[in-house]
């Protein structure tokens, strides 16, 4: 009887939070497509683009133009747009955006 051919490896989840600590206050995209990823270090202002933030851990607070603000809990999401321009504050230590442009390819 013949050899069985190599199973191919099964394929290996990106873990979006440590993605992203690999360069901490700077949007990564993510590979085939147009998501991205930020870890939070501190005040970092948002691309003016329309989409959806969400965060995926910690908190963050969104200063909104007018005075106005939201905050960001883990798993919870704000629809952004470039007429609102926007700046991320963490609220806890280890806080990670994800940003899902509209209109871009999703691979």
């Amino acid at each position: 009887m013949p050899p069985r051919p190599a199973r191919p490896e099964p394929p290996q989840a990106l873990h979006l939070a440590r993605l992203a600590g690999g360069t901490p206050g700077e949007w990564v995209a993510l590979p085939g497509g147009g998501l991205r990823v930020l870890a939070l270090p501190g005040k970092v202002n948002g691309p003016s683009v329309t989409g959806w933030l969400t965060c995926l851990a910690g908190e963050a607070v969104l200063d909104l133009p007018h005075g106005e603000f939201v905050r960001l809990r883990a798993a919870e999401g704000y629809r952004v747009t470039p007429a609102e321009p926007w700046t991320a504050l963490p609220v806890k230590a280890g806080t990670v955006l994800l940003l899902v442009p509209e209109g871009e390819s999703r691979g």
